[in-house]
């Protein structure tokens, strides 16, 4: 029985990429566990940044834009790595 895995990035029209594979240690599968795990990461990082931006007083309109940017595109990796988790629990 073939199981499909909603990969950690999008075709390059926007849309969501599977992988149908029984194989949890295929060259795609592992690639895509490091790519999630890539992404957690930075997330983390985007994370600590911006609370940095949100707790400066002086932060300008500029430095906000950006933090909550890159937020923005952290949290639609986030919930892809977690959609994808919970497809294969």
């Amino acid at each position: 029985m073939s199981g499909f895995r909603l990969l950690p990035w999008t075709g390059l029209d926007g849309k969501p990429c599977y992988l149908d594979t029984d194989d949890d240690h295929s060259r795609l599968s592992l690639l895509a566990d490091n790519v999630e795990t890539a992404q957690l990461a930075s997330a983390e990082h985007v994370l600590g940044g911006a609370r940095a931006v949100l707790a400066d007083p002086g932060a300008g309109e500029r430095a906000v834009r950006f933090a909550l940017t890159r937020a923005v595109e952290s949290l639609g990796d986030v919930l892809r790595v977690a959609v994808s988790r919970d497809g294969r629990s």
